[in-house]
């Protein structure tokens, strides 16, 4: 299947399909002598994993990766670092009636006229479950990074209408990973959760935002013209499950700013008084912290019926069975974080390829 490899100099290739026998990938171009911490690991796969609270799917996977490769005594060795995670908990049952019919806005239909066959147990290779593989290599790439100073914040910033407007600081992660909905207000967190209990309740999905903040980035890091730092972070976004939108800064309020309150001033210390540019500029980061926001769509899946057609094009109705997120956004932080690392981790070892 063309498309499963993502990155240059590091590239994860990933496989395995929601109801199959595992879900796994090949992460390489991670640098020999780094000491792995596999608790970190899972800890990032637990943030993803689903069941972890009433506002999310109740599949139950424990989600414990095992490495196949690459590592030897708790060090990378510099080769190929395969993995996979097997799947506990599927009910294929639920989805018997997918066989034939197309759910609205999900892949199913896009599938089936692209290959001529698919896994219609849990949307298959579409699924969210895919996402699993991205977490494992970003947690890895992630502890490379650290080791640089570099540091990777994800957080919920909107549920639907519900919008957090303040100022981050690294210091407020705790606040918002202490959060099933993973906001950085309390206050906001307890709005959300009952927002999205009333949806689940309704049988309905809501969509929403998460925006991610990298620390540490050094300037110069880039390649342009068609590579530019922001449009590889849009391509590694925009590939995340139900993801619409991307945007760096201050991504579409510009449009209504003049360039006399957009441009970003330069300090003596080679830094600039605003951020409107988001880290980037020209794309290549400043050195100053990359800030970007993602925005996913409500869930496809609903439960409660709908029009749709059949592989006959006849039209048929559906409704939704089995477990699905009513907002798969709180789940989905690791998985921006995780693609985030990769991204900076692959264009800082380009960038050292250069020197």
């Amino acid at each position: 299947m063309a498309g499963s490899v993502f990155g240059n100099l590091v590239r994860l290739s990933t496989f395995g399909e929601s109801h199959g026998k595992a879900i796994g990938g090949i992460l390489e171009g991670i640098p020999a002598g780094l000491l792995i911490d596999f608790d970190e690991i899972q800890k990032e796969l637990d943030r993803r994993r689903p069941g972890q609270s009433a506002i999310v799917t109740q599949r139950k996977e424990s989600d414990k990766v095992q490495f196949l490769s690459g590592i030897f005594e708790g060090m990378t060795l510099g080769t190929p670092i395969g993995f996979l995670v097997e799947n506990e908990d599927q009910r294929s049952a639920d989805y018997n009636e997918l066989q034939k019919a197309f759910r609205p806005s999900h892949a199913d239909f896009t599938y089936q006229q692209k290959y001529g066959v698919r896994d219609y147990r849990g949307g298959g290779r579409s699924s969210a479950r895919e996402t699993v593989s991205r977490v494992v290599a970003g947690a890895i790439a992630k502890q490379v990074l650290g080791q640089q100073g570099i540091r990777i914040d994800a957080f919920v910033d909107q549920i639907g209408s519900l919008k957090w407007s303040g100022e981050w600081n690294s210091g407020l992660k705790s606040m918002s990973e202490s959060t099933i909905v993973r906001v950085p207000s309390l206050e906001l967190a307890a709005e959300m959760e009952a927002l999205i209990r009333e949806v689940r309740k309704d049988g309905d999905t809501i969509g929403g935002s998460i925006r991610c903040v990298i620390e540490g980035v050094p300037a110069g890091i880039g390649e342009p013209v068609f590579d530019k730092l922001h449009a590889e972070l849009g391509k590694a976004m925009l590939s995340i499950n139900a993801v619409k939108g991307f945007e760096i800064g201050s991504g579409f309020d510009a449009v209504s700013m003049r360039g006399s309150q957009h441009n970003d001033l330069f300090t003596t210390d080679g830094k600039t008084s605003t951020n409107h540019s988001g880290g980037i500029q020209g794309g290549i980061s400043n050195g100053m912290p990359i800030s970007f926001r993602v925005a996913f769509k409500p869930v496809a899946t609903l439960m409660q019926e709908q029009q749709t057609i059949n592989e006959s094009f006849e039209s048929v109705s559906l409704s939704g069975k089995g477990r699905h997120d009513p907002c798969v956004v709180p789940r989905a932080v690791p998985i921006v974080e995780g693609m985030a690392a990769l991204v900076i981790l692959d264009y800082l070892i380009i960038q050292k390829a250069y020197q």
